[in-house]
């Protein structure tokens, strides 16, 4: 690894926030606004693929800025996970803002607001999120979490209307409770610990009274859970997302939601790895998938539809980090990758259908892929991803995660396996009724249909779909829809990169030498090395995978440590079980 490059790492943080300030200083410039906005998510996306080459091999690293060593100072950590969250997160929102500057979103005044603010609001919304994935301390996470949900609530009140505010009111008022708890959970955790940075915690945590242990991860869950849009914590999503302007309803549904689930992930493996609450997670991870699956069927219009549907796609990643196994993590990360992209694009593909047809209800929909073949296929490939069907991405982190659960074989993990099927099931009788209603009928058949898709011929209608369907707009989504064929397509090197962040998020030693490192890592080397071996059985292994299948347990089997610490195989761990039966 070059540290040179790796000490670039908070300049993914600095370029969107020096972006902001020389957009706004250009307010009466809207070419220059948006020269500047696409040219620093350019080079911000350039950093952030130089820096995942990186530590794609290397591992885990910390910057501590200005020179201040950890726990005392403020750190950025970049490991696998973070730095694969970062490159997605960028590549999505440059594609978003592209599409936002093909709609003209920033200059319609009478919808989208003053252009002086829209351009730094939004640069600042990207900061925010690439300050959460790089914090290494619970307050700078805190901080990250304030700067993007600051921007968005601008973002999802810009052009005002009765609507829009009152949805916008919700989102605040639920934001800054779920904020107030986490602030609450951090001073808790500093009085308990002396500390809030998260790899000090991990070493300190362990020595905390159980019951405390345990009101600090619940509360920490619930902050996180209301962020991510888990049930029951999600009922503010709904109504908030589909009122603001595509764009920005496609970055928030695509981001904002993950940073909660990267929150919960990196705090359940990092300060409380192991099944204490993992059938409490689990639980909810069925009610949160069964719960939004449902209300997106009984939805009419397209945007609601997608909004709950990335509710109950939520309690996959919660079932993935519940099984708190290594391939049940790696299934997790490969999705939340996948779904980011996939929801995203699915709302800019909403967008395009509003311009093009009037509406986004369905009742009012009609004979779209014979006007327009191009957004027929824009909305068929991504729809039949979020689905999960073979072979696309969905299918693949899937089947990842029901692997997992059939593979630790017990009641919850079926019936989390059965709740997850039957999900993707409705989820594909979801989409097939906006196919079916809103592209495969005739215009003719709609009993009410708007009137821009009665067109007196297809000569009328390819007009009409250069004038609706600007390159500009097609083209990002084309680009997204793209994306999301990649990960099909490089599912084989993808997993095995998931895999790899997932075992050194669950030995958590790469993280901790990476913050603290090895000399104060040295002293409770031997404790991590127990946990390892213990707990999470033999991560390296020659059992062609057995191993990723593994839950972390929460305690070593009884009177058989020593012969268990020195097994090299889930066979070998079996087999010592039974000979201490036997003794």
């Amino acid at each position: 690894m070059e540290p040179n490059l790796i000490e670039f790492v908070p300049l993914a943080v600095l370029l969107p926030f020096f972006g902001a300030a020389f957009a706004f200083a250009f307010y009466r410039n809207q070419a220059t606004q948006k020269a500047i906005t696409i040219g620093t998510l350019i080079i911000t996306v350039i950093l952030e693929i130089v820096l995942l080459a990186e530590i794609w091999h290397s591992g885990a690293h910390a910057v501590n800025l200005a020179g201040w060593p950890a726990p005392f100072g403020i750190s950025m950590v970049i490991d696998r996970f973070s730095a694969l969250m970062l490159v997605v997160s960028s590549i999505i929102t440059l594609a978003v803002l592209l599409y936002a500057v093909g709609q003209g979103a920033a200059e319609e005044k009478n919808d989208a607001g003053p252009v002086s603010i829209f351009y730094p609001t939004y640069l600042i919304l990207v900061a925010g999120v690439s300050n959460a994935f790089l914090a290494g301390d619970l307050f700078n996470l805190y901080v990250g979490f304030e700067i993007f949900l600051t921007a968005s609530y601008v973002l999802l009140t810009l052009g005002g209307g009765e609507v829009r505010i009152r949805a916008g009111v919700t989102y605040v008022v639920v934001s800054i409770l779920s904020s107030m708890l986490f602030l609450i959970t951090i001073g808790l955790v500093y009085a308990a610990t002396g500390t809030v940075n998260l790899a000090d915690i991990a070493l300190k945590v362990g020595e905390l009274d159980h019951g405390v242990q345990l009101m600090l991860h619940v509360m920490l869950l619930v902050a996180f859970g209301i962020k991510a849009a888990v049930f029951p914590l999600a009922f503010w999503l709904p109504d908030s997302y589909p009122t603001a302007p595509a764009p920005v309803t496609a970055v928030f549904a695509g981001l904002l939601t993950k940073v909660g689930i990267y929150a919960m992930i990196r705090t359940e493996t990092l300060l409380f790895p192991g099944e204490r609450i993992n059938t409490a997670l689990m639980i909810v991870a069925a009610l949160t998938m069964i719960v939004g699956i449902l209300g997106a069927l009984a939805q009419a219009d397209i945007k609601r539809m997608l909004s709950f549907t990335l509710i109950s796609h939520i309690g996959y990643l919660v079932f993935g980090l519940a099984l708190s196994s290594i391939i049940g993590m790696a299934a997790t990360i490969y999705y939340v990758a996948h779904h980011i992209t996939i929801q995203t694009t699915l709302f800019l593909v909403t967008g395009l259908i509003e311009r093009r047809a009037g509406s986004s209800n369905v009742d009012r929909l009609g004979g779209l892929a014979r006007i327009s073949p191009v957004l027929a296929v824009l909305f068929f490939i991504p729809a039949m991803n979020l689905a999960g069907i073979p072979p696309f991405s969905g299918f693949v982190g899937k089947l990842g995660m029901m692997q997992g659960g059939i593979a630790e074989n017990t009641w919850i993990t079926w019936t989390l396996v059965v709740a997850s099927v039957a999900t993707s099931l409705l989820t594909l009788l979801a989409v097939a009724r906006i196919w079916a209603r809103g592209f495969w009928r005739k215009a003719e058949d709609v009993e009410n249909p708007e009137r821009i898709l009665v067109q007196k011929s297809l000569a009328h209608a390819r007009a009409a779909n250069k004038r609706l369907l600007p390159a500009t707009m097609v083209a990002p989504t084309a680009a997204l829809v793209a994306l999301s064929l990649a990960f099909t397509v490089l599912a084989g090197p993808l997993m095995n990169f998931s895999r790899a962040a997932a075992q050194d998020m669950y030995e958590r030693t790469p993280y901790l030498e990476a913050v603290l490192g090895e000399e104060r890592v040295d002293s409770v080397r031997e404790d991590l090395l127990e946990f390892t071996q213990g707990h999470i059985i033999d991560l390296d292994t020659g059992d062609d995978g057995a191993d990723e299948f593994a839950p972390v347990r929460t305690s070593l089997q009884p009177d058989m440590e020593t012969d268990v610490k020195g097994s090299t195989s889930v066979d070998e761990y079996d087999a010592a079980v039974d000979q201490g039966g036997q003794d």
